[in-house]
């Protein structure tokens, strides 16, 4: 676990199934409450044209990446489509140690991972479909996907639901803007209450 110092920000962490309206309810989040930012994670692929490191990514070499994975600086990290991603444990203590707050798209066990270094420090969210046939709606909608890839992130999904029950906080993503002030309320009370400590461990 890690000591919370006094005046040290909150983090804030959502997941949810792919197709539940994370990243739209994330980013009306961060237009409604002040001092509070998106986490810049770390990878090891490619900066794009027009990408600036520490800004869209922190980015690393493939070997610094896998040292600091050795040397337990990640707080959570994973590996997809042939690249590391992850959340360095020390760039987020630099950036709370400032009273700016967190916030934090993560899969369910990279949110799990969270929670038990920051305990009482952190709020895990976590954001539903109504039901598993409008999610797979949703999906459709986009147009993006294969009926394979469909499939597979469905699978997941339902995956993913077993863990809502060791989040904070569960809210379904029936209607856009109750669930924005549902979530901003939640966020809100979490990040007023100063009685939110860490322990040393």
């Amino acid at each position: 676990m890690v000591e919370e110092r006094e005046g040290q920000g909150k983090l804030v962490v959502f997941s949810a199934p792919s197709g539940t309206g994370k990243s739209t309810i994330a980013k009306l989040i961060l237009e409604r409450i002040p001092n509070i930012r998106f986490s810049v994670s770390a990878t090891t692929r490619t900066k794009r044209p027009g990408e600036e490191d520490g800004v869209n990514y922190h980015f690393l070499s493939r070997e610094d990446f896998e040292q600091q994975i050795r040397e337990g600086g990640f707080i959570e990290h994973e590996f997809f489509f042939d690249n590391h991603y992850g959340t360095l444990l020390q760039k987020t203590l630099e950036v709370i140690a400032t009273g700016t707050h967190l916030l934090f798209d993560l899969d369910v066990k990279g949110a799990l991972s969270l929670k038990r270094l920051f305990p009482d420090n952190s709020l895990l969210l976590f954001i539903k479909p109504p039901s598993m046939e409008v999610l797979e709606q949703r999906l459709k909608g986009r147009k993006s996907e294969d009926e394979h890839s469909l499939q597979r992130r469905l699978e997941r999904a339902r995956l993913e639901l077993e863990y809502a029950d060791r989040f904070d906080q569960v809210v379904v993503n029936d209607d856009l803007q109750q669930t924005v002030d549902a979530v901003e309320a939640i966020i809100s009370n979490f990040l007023s209450n100063t009685k939110n400590k860490c322990n040393v461990g």
